[in-house]
């Protein structure tokens, strides 16, 4: 019989509700999906600042459709839902995985044998290590909603708030790839031992902090610390619309710079794929 998993509930509800008055911390044994249900409570109504944890997912959703599998104590599944009104959301995900990469891996280490893997950022949600191998993956959602009495509907710099749903997946155990379009790699690649409670204590509280930076001052401050962990940078890619061309980093709106046959264009649209033309070690 699997042994019950002791998650730090309390020790992340002190650490955050300091910062998000009203904060709840919840966890699930099973649940469709984090983001799904969160999304759900937003549309009811139900915009306070909750995380909500799941120790399985039956229907977990990535960008695009995709489907992502868990299994109990082999994955990390959160979502945190809080309101938020950005001056602009351009580049979100990206700075949330910037906060997830280095709460799990602060310093980057040099790129030799024997050392642990680099955890790397792929525009425009996806954690990889070093060789190509998908950590995990970030789904950003928001909904609107009626601040309570319409008291507070918009910011002093006029942008209507919005409930954000901030889901994260990370692989802690190794797993099979069969089926992937690319290797799957897990947290015990980064740091033996590491486990889903303590990699949630980890990841929550500085992630809060960030998404409340991002709120006032937006993308263009983390750029510099996205730009450190970027994969695809100077990497021919291919994008699903048939394009093709280099990867030349990110702009201060989050934007994916990519130098093609036509010239430097700006993706933006969450509705493009990105992969890189040639597979290789990072």
């Amino acid at each position: 019989m699997t042994a019950p998993i002791r998650w730090p509930a309390e020790a992340v509800w002190e650490a955050v509700a300091p910062l998000l008055p009203g904060f709840t911390v919840e966890v699930l044994p099973s649940i469709d999906s984090t983001n799904t249900e969160l999304m759900r409570r937003a549309r009811a109504g139900q915009t306070e600042p909750t995380l909500l944890v799941a120790e399985q997912q039956t229907a977990g959703r990535g960008r695009l459709g995709r489907v992502w599998q868990s299994d109990v104590g082999a994955s990390l599944m959160l979502s945190l839902g809080l309101p938020m009104a950005p001056r602009d959301w351009s580049g979100l995900s990206l700075a949330v995985g910037v906060s997830v990469a280095e709460s799990l891996q602060p310093t980057l280490p040099p790129l030799e044998p024997g050392q642990p893997p680099r955890i790397g950022l792929k525009w425009p949600n996806d954690l990889w290590l070093s060789g190509d191998r998908k950590l995990g993956g970030i789904l950003v959602e928001t909904a609107s909603f009626v601040a309570p009495q319409a008291a507070h509907p918009t910011t002093a710099h006029g942008t209507a708030t919005r409930y954000v749903v901030v889901g994260i997946g990370i692989n802690v155990l190794p797993r099979s790839g069969e089926g992937m379009s690319m290797p799957p790699g897990s947290l015990q690649d980064v740091e033996p031992g590491l486990d889903a409670p303590a990699a949630l204590l980890r990841i929550v509280p500085p992630l809060v902090a960030m998404l409340q930076g991002f709120e006032a001052c937006g993308f263009a401050p983390v750029q510099p610390r996205f730009a450190v962990r970027d994969v695809l940078q100077g990497r021919p890619v291919t994008l699903s619309d048939g394009q093709t061309g280099t990867a030349h980093g990110v702009g201060e709106d989050g934007a994916l710079l990519v130098h093609t046959a036509q010239g430097m264009q700006a993706v933006t649209s969450a509705e493009i794929s990105v992969r890189p033309a040639v597979l290789s070690t990072l």
